[in-house]
């Protein structure tokens, strides 16, 4: 996948939008204002920090050299995956994962409100 994908397949959730907290560098993707995705979309290679459950995290580290803990992030939760080096269909799971992930964290009524089209 490339950037440009990248960043289409983030914003293509529901309320998904792209914040710049850390610079014009770093693109940030949130729900509901909280993160499920960043990392520096210009970088080759392109790598970005996913969030995971714990022991999905240490199994894809395992088995995918191209997946670490999160640079700068808690290691535990969180993932950096190197996205050229893994199939694409691999890195929008982990992505979808991730953002997921963020969703089943929010307040029932903010949920609810991302369920309507």
């Amino acid at each position: 996948m490339r950037a440009a994908e990248v960043r289409a397949f983030c914003l293509g959730f529901n309320d998904a939008v792209e914040d710049f907290p850390f610079g014009d560098e770093v693109s940030v993707f949130k729900v509901a204002g909280k993160v499920f995705a960043l990392g520096r979309l210009d970088r080759a290679p392109l790598w970005i920090n996913l969030k995971c459950e714990p022991e999905n995290a240490l199994r894809l580290r395992a088995e995918h050299p191209e997946i670490v803990p999160g640079y700068h992030m808690n290691k535990r939760h969180w993932n950096t995956v190197t996205v050229g080096a893994l199939p694409p269909r691999l890195v929008r799971e982990l992505i979808e994962d991730s953002y997921d992930l963020v969703v089943a964290g929010l307040p029932r009524a903010v949920r609810l409100r991302l369920d309507r089209p």
